[in-house]
Parts: structure tokens; sequence; C-alpha cells
């Protein structure tokens, strides 16, 4: 339970990072640039604490797939930014995937 806590941490961490790429304004604004590299490192940290009992293949696809749903969210509060409905649709294809890979796989440590 521990490492879930751990990857689920990495993930609000990598998207902080990201939120504050898009702000850093190709790293030429100090602040969100510094946030950036604090957030991706503490991300990353975090990401191989939870590889000690849940697989890679496991915890990277939760990574990435509430990575991208939470960027998405963010950047729609954030800047402003629309989706349309085929990006809505990859987004939930990508998050039933998750789904699936966590219940009905027997590679998920539990």
């Amino acid at each position: 339970m521990k490492n879930w806590l751990f990857l689920s941490a990495a993930i609000l961490a990598e998207v902080v990072g990201t939120s504050a790429l898009k702000s850093s304004e190709g790293f030429s604004k100090p602040w969100p640039s510094l946030l950036v590299v604090l957030a991706y490192g503490a991300a990353f940290f975090l990401l191989s604490l939870t590889l000690r009992t849940i697989p890679v293949a496991v915890a990277y696809a939760v990574w990435s797939g509430a990575g991208i749903v939470l960027i998405a969210l963010a950047g729609w509060l954030l800047f402003g930014q629309r989706l349309d409905a085929p990006a809505l649709l990859g987004i939930g294809l990508i998050v039933a995937g998750v789904v699936v890979l966590n219940v009905f796989s027997r590679t998920v440590a539990h």
C-alpha cells in the first residue's frame, strides 16, 4: 500500500513539474524553471521507490495514464486549453487500459 502512495505522489509531482514547464516559457523564467527541476527530481525519486514492489511496466502504465488525465485537466483549468471529442476519447481509452491492467492483470503487485 505504501508503494502505491509513493506512486501517487510521484504522479502529482510530475504533473506539477509539467505544469511549471509550461509556465517556465522555455526555462526563461527562473522560479517556474526551478519548480520544474525540483518537481521532476521528486517525481523520479518517488517513482524509484515504487519499483521495489510494483513491476516497472505496471508502475509506468499507471504513472503515464494518470499523468495524461491530470495534465489534461491542469491544462484546462490553469491554461484554458480545451480538448475535442477525439482527444477525450483517447484519454478515456488510456484510463480504460490502466483500469484493465490493475483489475485483471496478475502482474500487478497488491
